[in-house]
């Protein structure tokens, strides 16, 4: 989906409705900031605010997907469209976290394979230092490689305010986590608590 294409569409529809962005952010129970972001397409709306923002522009949710009017004939074939575009999402996503997985395995078993070589191996003590080294440059290399993956794997679910966003990378390491949650401060909230993973913008 063209993010940008989509902030310019709800800008369109928003001043051909006659509001401004603080009137429709407080129909919409929601920051004048928000509608900015969109409208500038550094975000797109958080699923819970689709439908009354479509009522609230005059348009349906195939329509804000799309970024235009799309004519009764059309209709359709742009429903299927965006369908396969939130399922590409997701498969990527899902592709990320699987890489990060692998790569973190491969990283750890590499280098307490050569942690277990450097402490049994009849070794100089400068052989024994480098393989140890070397060994934490190489899993510290993988598991950043790992981590960069696993971010960019769609975004966080702020259980407060429903905000969708991605992580830094120091509040994602350091953010306690289960298998779908993490400790995360909301950007919009402001609010601290187990954010839920979710595979698309």
């Amino acid at each position: 989906m063209d993010q940008v294409k989509i902030g310019r569409f709800i800008s369109q529809m928003r001043k051909e409705k006659g509001l401004t962005q603080k009137q429709l952010g407080e129909e919409l129970l929601i920051s004048d900031k928000t509608v900015s972001k969109w409208e500038t397409g550094k975000g797109l709306p958080e699923v819970s605010l689709m439908l009354p923002l479509c009522e609230k522009l005059g348009i349906n949710v195939n329509e804000l997907l799309t970024g235009e009017r799309i004519p009764d004939e059309d209709y359709k074939k742009k429903a299927e469209e965006n369908i396969m575009d939130i399922m590409r999402e997701k498969e990527e996503s899902i592709r990320k976290i699987i890489i990060s997985v692998i790569v973190c395995v491969i990283t750890i078993l590499a280098g307490c394979t050569l942690i277990i070589v450097a402490g049994l191996a009849e070794l100089e003590t400068w052989q024994r230092v480098l393989l140890i080294a070397i060994a934490v440059v190489v899993m510290a290399g993988g598991i950043a490689v790992a981590v960069l993956e696993d971010i960019s794997a769609g975004t966080y679910e702020c259980t407060h305010c429903g905000t969708r966003f991605v992580p830094s990378a120091k509040s994602y390491i350091f953010g306690a986590h289960t298998l779908t949650k993490r400790i995360l401060t909301c950007p919009k909230c402001g609010k601290h608590s187990y954010c839920t993973r979710r595979l698309t913008h």
